[in-house]
């Protein structure tokens, strides 16, 4: 039986060690999620960006008393940019960008970034089908860093290259906090078990570049960067049972 745990696993199937039932009573569990979310900007980051997409990684433990600890991270990406005359200093008179061989070259810009957070919070079980099933209200605190990706597709632009591409691409970081408010869902038997909740994140982060090619400005501004949206998820929870042996269901 023990050569199918990993299998299982894949599957999204609960590893069920020995112990109590989730539908009796509150136990501890170790979980992980996998999510997405559609996120707005807010602060100075909707100056920069439009709407983006969010997968997130999670791992936390939620002891027998419902307090839930853990930490995630998540992979930010878009195509939404707000940076008018970005590329002002590589355009020719047509408006077009030439690489090195003279031929008109296409350049196309995305969001790009992560975050990084240790989290606590609580389920509160006022409605689900089971005390380890509710609620869950979320605090985090981490790390947000974004910037704006240029991509020059198959072509080679000697201006958005190496270390001078880092004049355009807006890098930005620093200390973030997170909010989450949502439902977790735990089932007394079989494989739906998922979340879906409201999420808030907000970075005050700075510029790690020195100074913008295109608006030959230095960077010294601190700004509030701020991402919101709904997660919706998928969670792997490992339990216990009464009785003795490994159980898949």
């Amino acid at each position: 039986m023990r050569p199918l745990i990993p299998v299982l696993w894949l599957c999204g199937a609960p590893v069920l060690l020995p112990g109590q039932t989730i539908a009796d009573t509150t136990m501890a569990l170790t979980v992980v999620q996998a999510s997405y979310a559609q996120q707005l900007p807010g602060g100075d980051l909707a100056e920069r960006f439009g709407s983006n997409n969010n997968v997130g990684l999670a791992a936390w433990r939620k002891l027998d008393n419902n307090i839930t600890l853990g930490a995630e991270g998540s992979f930010i990406f878009g195509n939404q940019v707000r940076e008018p005359g970005i590329l002002r200093n590589v355009v020719n008179s047509a408006g077009q960008v030439m690489d090195q061989e003279g031929a008109m070259a296409d350049v196309f810009l995305f969001q790009r970034g992560w975050s990084a957070f240790a989290t606590v919070g609580r389920i509160f079980p006022l409605f689900g089908p089971n005390p380890n099933s509710g609620l869950h209200v979320k605090l985090g605190g981490g790390y947000l860093r974004h910037k704006v990706r240029i991509q020059t597709q198959e072509n080679v632009v000697p201006q958005l290259e190496d270390e001078y591409l880092q004049g355009y691409d807006r890098l930005c970081a620093g200390p973030s906090g997170l909010l989450y408010i949502g439902y977790q869902h735990f089932a007394d038997r079989g494989r739906v078990n998922f979340h879906a909740g409201l999420e808030v994140i907000a970075g005050s982060t700075t510029s790690l570049r020195a100074f913008n090619f295109d608006t030959e400005q230095f960077n010294k501004e601190q700004r509030l960067d701020i991402l919101s949206g709904l997660r919706l998820g998928w969670t792997l929870p490992i339990h216990k049972k009464k009785d003795t042996g490994f159980h898949y269901y």
